[in-house]
């Protein structure tokens, strides 16, 4: 129950303070820096928390990574399902306390009009990719990722500086791809939010449900098979 009960504070942290600096700071019609900013703040969250409970539960919060863990050969089949759902509630949960914040500005806060920084894809979101450019940011940014949380956290790679390398490539990530989807690479992440604001954000949801942990898969595929692993 521990490692549950560190997921779901794990990923309601990821969304309340990733989230939150879209949604909060209004950084993106203000400041040509804010995709740094919000890049930072994601991968910021992951590094933290990945010192904060990674002891207990491994730090997945990211249903994607816990099924390429899975997939690795590194997290029972017993476990997996109570990951998955004590991420989606954390998820939920970091979302509903973001909604919250933003709902006591004073001036107002239309959740419908300003978001609560949802993934999504398309004409009006980001700098207007299409469905196949969105499919393959996300399957390919995930596989990046969990390749990355893998190999920092195998036998032959696993070093005290290992959350801060896994950080730094959410980091990247969201560099290069924010204006495709917002970078999902985690179902949590996404239903939150999403859940909260409804509209084009829940129609665009299945995308960043089942895209994501294949991409976490495929990669735990190659560890499990020792292609990246000695």
């Amino acid at each position: 129950m521990k490692k549950y009960v560190a997921e779901f504070i794990g990923t309601a942290v990821l969304v309340l303070l990733g989230c939150g600096s879209v949604a909060i700071t209004g950084f993106a019609g203000a400041s040509p820096v804010w995709f740094l900013a919000v890049a930072f703040a994601f991968g910021l969250a992951v590094t933290s928390m990945a010192y904060g409970i990674g002891p207990i539960s491994g730090c997945h919060i990211n249903p994607a990574v816990s099924i390429g863990v899975w997939a690795a050969g590194r997290l029972p089949t017993s476990e997996l399902p109570g990951y998955i759902i004590a991420q989606v509630l954390g998820g939920i949960a970091g979302a509903v306390l973001l909604y919250i914040i933003v709902s006591g500005k004073l001036a107002g806060y239309d959740v419908a009009a300003a978001g609560l920084g949802q993934n999504g894809w398309g004409e009006g979101y980001g700098g207007g990719y299409g469905l196949a450019s969105a499919i393959i940011v996300e399957l390919v940014a995930t596989f990046i990722f969990l390749v990355v949380i893998l190999g920092a956290t195998s036998k032959a790679g696993a070093t005290p500086a290992a959350g801060l390398a896994i950080g730094l490539s959410l980091v990247m990530i969201h560099i290069a791809f924010i204006p495709v989807t917002g970078v999902s690479v985690n179902p949590a992440r996404s239903i939150g939010p999403a859940l909260l604001v409804g509209g084009k954000a829940i129609s665009q949801l299945w995308l960043f449900i089942i895209v994501p942990p294949i991409g976490g898969f495929l990669a735990g595929l190659l560890f499990k098979n020792k292609v990246l692993e000695d």
